[in-house]
Formats: structure tokens, C-alpha cells, sequence
């Protein structure tokens, strides 16, 4: 009894996800890209900038690392390093997949079962040399990048076009970065 009643009770602020949400200002629907081939999306991601999150609180030097399984579905594992470059190296392990399977960029993410969150594709680089993702009611946001640095000319385009996509900008923290791999 005292299991379930601690699943239910972890499981209630994402049920109520939304419910207390500021019913202000009604957003646009949050346009996503046209299509993703995951075949090219796949591999490693090192995060630029993100909102701020609980689940990556003291994280620095922040990647992603995707990975096409045969069912169709990406493994996902998230790492990152505690508060500094030599702490303890963080890591989380998921599976993602496609919902819009016509455009590939609307993706949902799991690393707890039976819970998953929107990962959405809103803005990819021409020769997928950048990704940022998403979330429908904008709680989430993370620039990806496939090496550690990105030109500040194309990140302050990023930043432009997401302020057309109604993210408020001056809410997302630069990740520290080095240009060391985080699996030698």
C-alpha cells in the first residue's frame, strides 16, 4: 500500500500538469519543423542553452546521445557533470518516439515508464548541425548543437525565431561547455 501511494503521490504534479498554468495570454499553437529524418538526427547533441529545469539543476557541460533502435524508437541518454567538470558525471537513460510519424519532429520521452513528456522539433539547421527542442506550452526549452561552441550569429538567429514562436528568451541559462568529450 505505502508503494502505490508513493507512485501516486510522484505522479500528481505530472497529472496536474497545466491546471494552475497562466490562462492569460493564449499562445499560438507552437509550429514544429517540417520533417526530421531520424537517420540524420541521431548521434550526439551538446546543449547550448536551456530553460531552467529541476531535473538538470548544478548541471554543466550538459549532451545528448541518441540512438536508432530496430523498433524504430531512439534511445536516449542525457549526461551531464555536477556543478563542475570534474564532478560526478550524471546520467540519465530514456527512449524516445515519433507521434507525427509523417514529419518525425513532434517526439514524446520517457525515463520513467509509464510517464512521457513532449519533445518537440521546432527548429533544425539545414545540415542538422543544430536542433532545438521544444515543448507545445513552452515549459521547456533546449538549444542542441553537435559541437560544444555555436557562432553567436546563428544562436542570436535561433533566439530571433523563437521569440516569433512566443518563447520568451530571457529565461534561458547558456550551459558551460568544453570541448572535451564526455565519452572518450
Amino acid at each position: 500500500m505505502k508503494k502505490i501511494f508513493f507512485f501516486a503521490l510522484a505522479a500528481l504534479p505530472v497529472l496536474m500538469c497545466g491546471c494552475f498554468a497562466d490562462k492569460g495570454k493564449a499562445m499560438k499553437p507552437l509550429s514544429t519543423v517540417h520533417f526530421v529524418d531520424l537517420n540524420r538526427y541521431v548521434g550526439q547533441w551538446y546543449e547550448i542553452a536551456r530553460y531552467p529545469n529541476s531535473f538538470q539543476k548544478g548541471c554543466v557541460g550538459s549532451m545528448a546521445t541518441y540512438t536508432l533502435r530496430d523498433d524504430g524508437k531512439i534511445n536516449v541518454v542525457n549526461e551531464c557533470y555536477d556543478k563542475t567538470f570534474s564532478g560526478k558525471l550524471r546520467s540519465a537513460k530514456g527512449r524516445a518516439w515519433a507521434v507525427d510519424k509523417e514529419t518525425n519532429a513532434r517526439l514524446k520521452v520517457s525515463f520513467f515508464w509509464p510517464f512521457a513528456g513532449d519533445y518537440w522539433i521546432i527548429d533544425l539547421g539545414q545540415k542538422y548541425e543544430y536542433a532545438v527542442v521544444g515543448h507545445p506550452e513552452r515549459k521547456y526549452l533546449w538549444i542542441l548543437s553537435r559541437s560544444p561552441e555555436m557562432d553567436e550569429k546563428v544562436y542570436q538567429s535561433i533566439l530571433a525565431r523563437l521569440q516569433k514562436q512566443e518563447y520568451d528568451t530571457t529565461k534561458l541559462i547558456r550551459t558551460e561547455q568544453h570541448s572535451r568529450d564526455l565519452n572518450p
